[in-house]
């Protein structure tokens, strides 16, 4: 049988945020890196979902867009019965888009008249309420999100956000109409298509809001939402009698090998991650990106400072850094070249661990994942168990597998990067 759901994650670790989140539901699940241009290899196996994980997040609209399209019809080609655009539970994204216009173009593309918009997750502390989202107990727009350096979120509104992206009147399916359960979300998104409303934000506030959210959007073309979402849509496929109960949808057998993390993110959650290892004795190495723009050897440096460490213990290489210095830097050398600069290396780093017998591998930050697995030439993951919520382990499709955790900036807990090790069996 084909796969049941097809996904388009604007990153990488978006997408497999969203692939552990289905694999915690049941549904056996590989991630592709970008488009594939071929039919899945022989190796992926029997498979209940595909995510196509793009790096388009922060692309121009108009790449961003076209490189959706396409994951869409190679997803329509595999079999899928209905897809799902996943985007960052913090709505990460400028007045110009992504989500707006690739949403707007795959509705088009699908014929669906209709969808939601709900980037909720409230294991991970993201909640929406009256369409207004939350992060913790502050308004993303006075969360750490406000400093984001290349999609900063100052407008807390779900609706506004989105109004501002699109050309479809977007609407509200409020926590009250929530609270009542499936049948009477379905009869207010009903309603609201009659209104001429095209996309609805839906508040969510638990685990039980999203399962009754999943539940009315049995049948609907075209979800777009965060990775919570993805819990509710299962139940629907098992009464459909296309999922069985598959309660080893996350076994993976992961590669024996040395270990290692890098990390790129500058968010918040993942400074504390950093501060925690190396406040725990863990060896750690930072990345200046000034040194990298003076043309110094910074990559051959960080790759022989590792090499000796790599048999004691999984050593560090971060350009984490706080949003303070972050600035300086964007400042003397540009956002795009700096962020450019420290991508280009990190990826570079990985690859030169891996030729040294890496073979198990953190990695935080979506554009830092999305450039390491692009230098390791990763074509597609197994997803296996979770680490943190939106956080599981993957192993690399290929002759040479890999072992690799791909997160968010701003998830997984203080203690992630000592802890994750020993999730992996």
């Amino acid at each position: 049988m084909a796969a049941i759901l097809g996904c388009i994650a604007d990153d990488f670790t978006g997408g497999t945020d969203l692939a552990g989140m289905l694999v915690k539901a049941g549904m056996r699940t590989v991630q592709m890196i970008g488009v594939p241009s071929a039919p899945l290899p022989g190796d992926a196996g029997a498979i209940d979902a595909i995510v196509v994980a793009l790096k388009s997040r922060t692309a121009p609209a108009a790449q961003a867009t076209t490189e959706s399209l396409a994951a869409l019809q190679w997803l329509k080609d595999a079999g899928c019965r209905q897809f799902y655009f996943k985007y960052c539970s913090t709505f990460d994204s400028t007045d110009a888009g992504n989500i707006g216009p690739v949403t707007d173009a795959l509705m088009d593309a699908l014929g669906a008249r209709f969808t939601i918009a709900c980037p909720a997750f409230p294991e991970n502390r993201r909640t929406i309420y009256k369409g207004y989202l939350f992060v913790g107990d502050e308004l993303l727009s006075e969360s750490g999100m406000r400093h984001h350096p290349l999609t900063p979120m100052t407008d807390p509104s779900l609706v506004r956000v989105l109004q501002r992206q699109t050309s479809r009147r977007v609407g509200l399916v409020s926590h009250d109409i929530v609270a009542r359960g499936g049948m009477a979300i379905r009869e207010r998104m009903a309603r609201l298509e009659r209104e001429g409303v095209g996309i609805a934000i839906v508040d969510a506030l638990s685990n039980a809001d999203l399962m009754q959210i999943g539940e009315a959007l049995d049948g609907m073309p075209l979800v777009t939402a965060g990775s919570g979402i993805a819990l509710g849509l299962p139940q629907n496929y098992r009464k459909a009698g296309w999922l069985g109960d598959d309660a080893a949808a996350d076994r993976i057998l992961a590669p024996p090998g040395l270990r290692a993390v890098i990390s790129g993110s500058c968010s918040e959650a993942t400074n504390a991650q950093v501060a925690h290892f190396i406040a725990g004795g863990g060896p750690a190495h930072a990345i200046d990106p000034l040194r990298l723009a003076a043309g110094e050897p910074v990559v051959e440096q960080a790759i022989a400072w590792a090499e000796p460490l790599l048999a004691s213990g999984p050593p560090l290489i971060y350009a984490t850094a706080t949003p303070g210095a972050v600035k300086a830097v964007q400042e003397r050398l540009g956002a795009e070249r700096a962020g450019a600069l420290v991508e280009d290396a990190l990826a570079a780093i990985a690859r030169g661990l891996v030729a040294r017998g890496v073979r198990q591998m953190l990695v935080a930050g979506g554009e830092t994942s999305g450039a390491v697995v692009k230098a390791l030439g990763v074509t597609g993951l197994h997803i296996g168990p979770q680490i943190d919520p939106g956080v599981p382990w993957t192993v690399t499709l290929g002759e040479t597998p890999l072992a690799l955790a791909l997160k968010s900036g701003n998830f997984g807990g203080t203690d992630f990067f000592t802890k994750a090790w020993s999730t992996l069996a």
